[in-house]
Formats: C-alpha cells, structure tokens, sequence
C-alpha cells in the first residue's frame, strides 16, 4: 500500500515537501482556559516513515493525547508546522481537515464507537458512504475489511452479539475500509483482557508487516508498547524519549503462551471452590 495517496480537489495552496509521512516541526498547543493557558504541547519536532509502528506513551496530561488530535487532524497547532503525506496541513479549514481524515487516516478507539442497532457490515460501510462511495464498492470493501479482521462470518451479527475483542476487530475493519495510509489507535486495549490485546496486537503487526500500513499507537501500557517498533515518550508536553524497542514482542509468538477464555474461566471456578 502506498502512502503517497494525492486527494482530488486539495487546496492549491498546499506547500509540497520531501518530508517523511508524518513530519511535525516546533509544533506547540496552547489552551486558553479563561485566565489560564495550558501548554499541551512546548516545541515538539518529529518525524515518522512510511511502514513504521510507533507507540506514544505517557502519564495523563503528558500531551500525548492533544499529539494524536493533531496527527488525526482533529485540531490545529498553535504554532509550528504539520506535514501529512509531505503536504502542509497545519491551518487547513475544517472542512478541508475533514476530507483527508476521511482519505488518508483510520481511527480505533478505546471506546469501539459502534452504532449498536448496526449490524458489523453496516457499521464498516460508513466511513465509504461518507467518501461518496458506489453502494456496491461500499460492501464489497466492507466485506473484504472484515476478512482482513478474520471476521468475514461475522459480518451480519450486531455489536451485542460480538465479544468486546469482536467489537475492536470491527472498529479496525471500519478503519482500513477508505483504505488509509495511516492507522492512529488510540488505546485500542484499554478495554480488553489480556489474552485479546494480544490478539489486537497482533492483528495490528500483520497490518503493519503485510500491507505497509503505518501504525501510531497511544497507550498507557509498557507491555503493549513492546509490540511496536519505535517509542516515543512524553513529559510536560515535550518529547523526552524516542528511540527504537530493543525487543520487540511478536504477538504470533505470545500468543501460544497465553491461556485462552476457556482456560481462564476454568482456574477462576477452581479458585472460587
């Protein structure tokens, strides 16, 4: 998958550079509160590759967040520069922010964010339909998306009939469908038990491996940073650390080590006895 994707109708006034997918130079993020200003972000400068997973890590109020905002084109620096695809993007208007999101970025959250009375299909159609997608391409990318996910027998089945694991692989399918340059997950096992983040994490790397799919994601957990390639930490709104993971976890070989549900459930009815 390439991740030089060029939208139809950019504005003319995008500067073109040679930079890397992902380039931020000096950016900082200032809330203004009433008489207080919040320094979310103070001079971060960075840069990531086409094909790399890179995990931003941090304590609450570190920036993290507000960084994963401006990479996701969700809000604007206070001053400095992004560069998305080598495209200057950083004082786009909203509506211009809105059609790269929709072309070149896919989103997992915490929260699965499903519509509860869609069905799994349905809920990976959407972003398409806001694309301007042809109903058929819509199901057929919805269908293949799914496939990609290991879902593909799941896809007329609701959010209340998929387990919490299900839900987040469905999340994920929503968000290759536009076929995306980028994958910004934003603690995408914060939800799940720890044999299932693996799985996640696992579905993640292959998409990072196969399809060259650039992978940002937010967590909290040392653990899952370690299925990554690259970390990078946040303090105060500064980038304090990047550097690469020395070992790396591979989730196709934790997984074998893990118990499964069945196993779990049948040790926790042991105990209770």
């Amino acid at each position: 998958m390439s991740a030089q994707i060029i939208l139809n109708g950019e504005p003319e006034n995008m500067v073109k550079t040679e930079a890397a997918v992902i380039r931020l130079d000096n950016v900082h993020k200032t809330y203004d509160l009433g008489e207080v200003q919040v320094h979310a972000l103070r001079g971060v400068s960075l840069e990531i590759h086409a094909s790399e997973f890179v995990a931003v890590m941090g304590a609450s109020g570190s920036g993290k967040s507000t960084l994963m905002n401006i990479l996701g084109c969700l809000d604007r620096p206070t001053r400095g520069h992004y560069y998305l695809d080598g495209m200057e993007v950083s004082q786009l208007s909203k509506v211009e922010l809105a059609r790269i999101r929709n072309r070149k970025l896919g989103f997992v959250f915490q929260q699965f964010n499903l519509l509860s009375r869609t069905s799994a299909l349905e809920n990976v159609e959407l972003p398409t339909i806001y694309a301007g997608i042809r109903p058929e391409e819509r199901e057929r990318r919805a269908k293949d998306a799914l496939a990609r996910v290991g879902l593909a027998d799941r896809a007329h089945h609701y959010p209340s009939q998929l387990s919490g694991g299900q839900q987040q692989r469905v999340a994920i399918a929503r968000a290759l469908v536009n076929h995306p340059a980028i994958l910004l997950a934003d603690e995408p096992t914060g939800n799940l038990d720890s044999r299932t983040a693996v799985e996640i994490m696992d579905i993640l790397q292959r998409l990072n491996e196969e399809g060259s799919l650039t992978v940002v994601l937010v967590t909290h957990e040392q653990d899952i940073a370690q299925f990554a390639k690259r970390a990078l930490e946040f303090r105060d709104g500064k980038l304090r650390r990047d550097e690469a993971i020395s070992k790396r976890l591979l989730a196709r070989e934790v997984l074998p080590t893990l118990p499964s549900l069945e196993e779990d459930q049948a040790e926790e009815n042991m105990d209770a006895r």
